[in-house]
């Protein structure tokens, strides 16, 4: 639909100065749908703007113009000067799998053996610049690998080859972010993580991950795992088996923040971390401009986790309790899957679907009258209505 869409937006005189580039050949050459299409168009700017593409000046990267289409998405156009410019915007790109051109009759102009790479689903630096142009493009490789794709030797070598402190410190920390969130929806959401470790780069956005493999997970009887980062990327292994949503998948990662917080003399023993995970997993969000949902929901996965852990010798006050709490925090769906997580063989938490039931009820679904709860102390009408969503649980349990 891509290309006749296209013709029928362009007029007949621009065809042949307008052609498909980046992540939308990529993804219909592997026969993917694309959210967005990018273009690169030696066209000028009166052409565009009459055409109904609006001039954008991004705080990063090229300048484009931008339209929106019902049906199509975003579309971004990169202005060149003329075709002649076409194969020096590939050689500026990324890896050779973006570099991959085509113009409206489905022609693909291919400089650097892109569609080989594309087949092997190998990752290629276009050139000896690529990451030096935009470090942030070392962890778009990483997250590529998170979807298969594997780094040539040349590649990783590249990476390897200067430090990268400087220029991490000087990147706006929304741009790591972003291409994190969406490592943690991919199919091996952990390589993402592994790999910031194993090139040692990073640390400037996430110096609790590399302060992990040095923390012990706790006594090796409950965490035979060893260390607190190989027992997080477990528990992220996990969780990515049964849900791709990356709000999980993130909770189930940093889950034991609170650890980083633990004295050394009282290791392996983690006294508190999850108390201690509150507060500073709502500092750890707001370093990293994430959304409020990350905040609340890794805050009460923090705090809650440990609870959650021993969830059958609690008292049904406590499982309501912490079934509010859940709501609070967004995380009721999360919570049982990092608790079963948390653990080889874990066990579900049997019975929560009754309890979050039971806290979502209303006063009158309790069978509370309201003159009855108005008779009450204000300062008792918690303990009240608590009281009677314990007596409506047994119920439900009592057998028949």
């Amino acid at each position: 639909m891509t290309l006749p869409f296209l013709k029928s937006l362009f007029p007949p005189s621009c065809h042949d100065r307008v052609f498909l580039v980046g992540g939308t050949v990529r993804d219909m050459l592997l026969g993917r749908d694309s959210q967005d299409i990018d273009l690169v168009a030696a066209l000028t700017q009166d052409e565009l703007c009459a055409l109904g593409f609006r001039l954008v000046e991004p705080t990063s990267g090229a300048t484009i113009y931008f339209r929106y289409h019902s049906e199509c998405g975003k579309i971004e156009v990169t202005r060149i000067d003329s075709r002649d410019s076409l194969k020096d915007d590939l050689l500026q790109r990324d890896f050779s799998v973006n570099a991959i051109a085509m113009d409206l009759s489905g022609r693909e102009i291919d400089p650097l053996g892109g569609r080989h790479d594309l087949k092997k689903r190998t990752l290629r630096a276009c050139s000896a610049t690529s990451f030096t142009d935009d470090p942030l493009r070392i962890f778009r490789a990483f997250r590529f690998e998170t979807d298969g794709w594997r780094m040539t030797a040349e590649t990783r070598a590249l990476i390897r080859k200067q430090e990268w402190a400087a220029a991490f410190s000087a990147m706006p920390v929304e741009r790591f972010s972003n291409e994190m969130l969406k490592a943690l929806a991919r199919r091996e959401p952990d390589r993402f993580f592994h790999l910031m470790i194993e090139f040692g780069v990073g640390d400037e956005f996430l110096p609790e991950l590399f302060r992990m493999p040095q923390i012990p997970a706790g006594p090796l009887q409950h965490h035979p795992e060893g260390d607190l980062f190989t027992h997080s990327i477990q528990v992220l292994q996990r969780i990515a088996a049964h849900s791709d949503d990356p709000l999980a998948r993130f909770c189930a990662l940093f889950h034991d923040l609170g650890k980083l917080t633990t004295d050394p003399a009282l290791y392996p023993k983690h006294y508190g971390h999850d108390y201690a995970g509150f507060n500073i997993a709502v500092a750890f969000c707001n370093r990293l401009r994430l959304s409020t949902d990350y905040r609340k929901a890794l805050a009460w996965v923090s705090s809650l986790h440990g609870k959650a852990n021993l969830w059958k010798t609690l008292r049904d006050s406590s499982k309501l309790k912490m079934a509010e709490q859940a709501f609070k925090g967004g995380i009721v769906e999360i919570l049982p899957l990092i608790a079963a997580a948390d653990k080889a063989g874990g066990l579900p938490m049997t019975g929560w679907e009754d309890v979050v039931r039971i806290v979502r009820m209303t006063t009158a679904e309790l069978g509370i009258e309201q003159h009855v709860l108005e008779a009450k102390a204000v300062k008792n009408r918690a303990a009240f209505i608590l009281q009677k969503r314990v007596e409506v649980l047994r119920e439900m349990h009592v057998p028949s």
